[in-house]
């Protein structure tokens, strides 16, 4: 991809403070646009965005109140006028075995996962101009039926269904819409939500990566991020209502054993 491929572009990353979030901004911005980055924890978004640089700015917010997502676009609105890029990121993970699925952790999963998508590109709307691209972002576990994953599947294949249907829906106005699907990646929420330590994460991750992805290792953070540059770029404008996945090789070859 050229430098500079998104100069000039706005971009909003939802959950931008950590992990895959934080490496998409931190892309974004290399290429040149101007990122703003949201996230429930203030102090983790700002120290993100010292470590990126001057052009990502930091709003608190959580994705799955609509109040917060409409502030979020009025602060855009005042700063800049437009948006060109949202990477809507943020999600919630966690997993249950069916038969102890709760109300409250299901109704948990969605709004963030499935509300929180809606909110953010429905408050962003009127920002975006033709060319624009709204990126979403699902997960292999939409389409390969892992064991304990019946909620955090769910509300990912929801995802996909939206992007599909969003794309006609924003067809006059020639905004794009497309879903990245990563693989294994690697974050903190190896260790917070699975509670595994650097060394249990470390030993998995080899261990996948040796038996089920063709290129050999897992994924990072910039491999996404480099995707959701390319589908924020003029480089994509061909590329519309797809489902990327970003895995290595790991789902199309390995799928049956996994």
């Amino acid at each position: 991809m050229s430098s500079q491929a998104v100069k000039g572009k706005v971009a909003l990353v939802t959950g931008g403070g950590t992990g895959i979030g934080f490496g998409a901004a931190r892309r974004l911005a290399e290429e040149g646009a101007i990122v703003y980055i949201t996230g429930r924890r203030l102090d983790v978004l700002q120290e993100a965005a010292a470590k990126i640089g001057d052009t990502v700015h930091a709003v608190q917010a959580d994705v799955s109140k609509n109040e917060d997502m409409l502030r979020v676009a009025s602060f855009i609105q005042a700063e800049q006028g437009k948006l060109d890029i949202i990477f809507s990121n943020a999600g919630y993970y966690k997993v249950s075995r069916l038969g102890e699925i709760t109300e409250e952790f299901f109704d948990q999963m969605y709004n963030t996962n499935v509300k929180g998508n809606l909110f953010t590109v429905q408050a962003m709307l009127p920002l975006m101009g033709e060319g624009s691209s709204i990126i979403l972002t699902s997960s292999m576990t939409a389409f390969i039926g892992l064991p304990d994953y019946t909620s955090y599947a769910a509300t990912k294949g929801a995802i996909i269904a939206m992007a599909k249907c969003w794309a006609t829906d924003l067809k006059a106005r020639k905004i794009r819409v497309n879903v990245i699907s990563p693989g294994l990646v690697p974050t903190e929420g190896y260790e917070d939500v699975q509670g595994l330590s650097p060394e249990q994460v470390k030993d998995f991750s080899d261990r996948i990566a040796a038996a089920e992805i063709p290129v050999g290792r897992v994924g990072t953070a910039e491999d996404i991020g480099n995707a959701v540059v390319f589908l924020g770029s003029d480089a994509s404008g061909f590329i519309n209502a797809v489902n990327l996945v970003v895995d290595g090789g790991q789902t199309q070859v390995y799928a049956g054993k996994l």
